[in-house]
């Protein structure tokens, strides 16, 4: 069976990133929120995005066929955000993970493209789980991630940060 680079939803093309997105993903990175909710991942020029890129997307890519992804509106064909799956070392469950523009908060996006990526993970990926990881303070991620039927496990990190979060997981039943 061959595995899909991307996929679409009624209002979206998700595809995996690539090194042209480094624009986008050196802005999505210097938001307030993401420096806030995720953290300051010390990205400040284009290169150091293609960098970013090719160290954590693309090796993640060629060894599992999963990685982040960027969150295309097709009217329009503007890049709102990422949604991907990311196997952390250290744990044994790879973890869901989504961050969009500020202008895009709140439409539906996430959810959308966070949904149908399940699936594909279910599908294509061979995963029967998910984890998936937030402060506290992040209520729109613990919303979306209890919509999406996630559940509050306890309190976790993750490998290289020492920030105490709330760990959430999933079976990927469909």
């Amino acid at each position: 069976m061959s595995i899909p680079k991307s996929f679409q939803t009624d209002r979206l093309l998700v595809r995996a990133v690539a090194l042209e997105d480094a624009p986008f993903i050196l802005e999505l990175m210097n938001t307030p929120e993401w420096i806030r909710f995720i953290g300051d991942r010390n990205v400040k020029t284009v290169d150091e995005a293609k960098d970013y890129i090719k160290e954590k997307a693309f090796s993640q890519l060629d060894k599992l066929c999963y990685t982040n992804n960027v969150v295309i509106r097709k009217s329009d064909s503007m890049k709102l955000g990422t949604c991907g799956i990311y196997h952390r070392e250290g744990n044994d469950i790879p973890d869901i993970g989504f961050a969009f523009l500020p202008d895009f908060h709140g439409k539906g996006y996430a959810f959308e493209s966070a949904n149908k990526l399940m699936l594909q993970a279910f599908e294509y990926y061979g995963l029967s789980e998910l984890s998936a990881y937030t402060l506290e303070n992040n209520q729109a991620s613990r919303k979306l991630l209890e919509r999406l039927g996630f559940d509050l496990i306890g309190l976790g990190t993750l490998p290289m940060n020492d920030d105490e979060l709330l760990h959430y997981h999933r079976n990927l039943d469909f």
